[in-house]
């Protein structure tokens, strides 16, 4: 081909050439982040939760019994070994031996799950007034939930606090800050 019909599919493809810049290649999509993704894999796993139930639920008519029946059903998935008040390792922390007592989902991935499935609601069209994973029923489950494994496990669940180093290593850099542009 002669380099007037190359310098033609050139010129063609340059933004100069097109009204306001516009090009039509076709639009690169950035990959969804981590917590996206799992939002979107936990919000088609209820959805599918929903439609195998008998008779299918809509996600109109679901409402935290459906929820509760949710995380209820997760369990069986569970990797987390909550120990029985009968068993003889409750309340250990690092059990000696293994045990018969049931894996159950641990209640940080059960929480986390929650908040996911919350935002994924709204952003599907729900209010956030009629969120059935906001309701205090859900809130009140895992609470309980939270307390049954920390008696199970003999260690209570805490906060993580900020090393008190670290602030006051701040906290000293400011002040010396202040201190030496007040001199």
């Amino acid at each position: 081909m002669s380099s007037s019909m190359q310098n033609g599919t050139a010129q063609g493809s340059s933004s100069s050439s097109r009204p306001n810049g516009a090009d039509q290649q076709p639009t690169v999509v950035a990959p969804l982040s981590r917590y996206e993704s799992q939002k979107k894999r936990d919000w088609n796993t209820f959805g599918q939760y929903l439609r195998n139930q008998t008779p299918p639920v809509s996600l109109s008519q679901c409402n935290f019994n459906h929820v509760l029946e949710f995380l209820r059903y997760l369990d069986q998935f569970g990797k987390t070994k909550v120990h029985l008040h009968g068993c003889i390792f409750f309340g250990q922390p690092d059990p000696p031996a293994p045990c018969t007592c049931p894996l159950r989902q641990a209640w940080g991935s059960l929480d986390a799950l929650i908040g996911r499935l919350r935002a994924a609601y709204e952003e599907h069209g729900g209010s956030p007034e009629n969120n059935p994973f906001g309701t205090g029923a859900i809130r009140v489950y895992l609470r309980e939930v939270k307390e049954c494994q920390s008696k199970a496990r003999g260690i209570p669940y805490t906060k993580k606090k900020k090393k008190r180093s670290q602030i006051k290593g701040t906290h000293n850099n400011t002040s010396k800050s202040f201190k030496q542009l007040a001199s």
